[in-house]
């Protein structure tokens, strides 16, 4: 699959390396060894919180597994849109701890599954549960704070919290 924003898929890959390897580090083990085990190489590493194009993907996929948080605009240039996309890289860790996938949806003309089934009006940022219902929508970009505030409130959450989960 072809990274949105490769420049922000890029930060985030490198971000989410060398976290990873600082925490190997921090806990003694050797780093080379903490990198090729999670199959991450020097040029390539899983990004969770790589935006992934709505046009692939449907929303059943996510179901029991995923909290999407999807952004929608009529435009990649949206100014909304940018801005979403740069809060959600600022703060990756809080989105990864609960279990977030980034799907952005940025052509209505295509009419993606997942478009049809959330029907955005211009910039949209929609949240879902675990369970696929819409925990919340936004008209305008919010930042991580909020977006996690929202998340922790969902009854699954709760659950997931109380049992010890993440």
């Amino acid at each position: 699959m072809r990274p949105i924003f490769p420049a922000l898929a890029l930060s985030l890959s490198l971000s989410l390396t060398l976290t990873a390897m600082a925490g190997a580090q921090a806990a003694g083990e050797d780093v080379s060894v903490a990198a090729s085990e999670s199959g991450a190489t020097e040029m390539e590493a899983v990004d969770p919180m790589e935006p992934r194009d709505a046009g692939e993907l449907t929303l059943d996929e996510f179901l029991w597994i995923a909290r999407p948080v999807i952004v929608f605009a009529d435009t990649p240039a949206d100014p909304r849109f940018i801005e979403q996309m740069e809060l959600l890289a600022a703060r990756p860790d809080p989105l990864i701890e609960r279990d977030v996938v980034i799907i952005i949806d940025t052509d209505p003309s295509a009419r993606s599954a997942i478009r049809t089934a959330l029907r955005p009006r211009g910039f949209s940022l929609v949240v879902l549960q675990k369970d696929g219902a819409v925990g919340f929508r936004r008209p305008s970009p919010r930042d991580v704070r909020e977006i996690i505030r929202g998340i922790d409130n969902f009854s699954y959450r709760q659950e997931e919290l109380r049992s010890g989960g993440q």
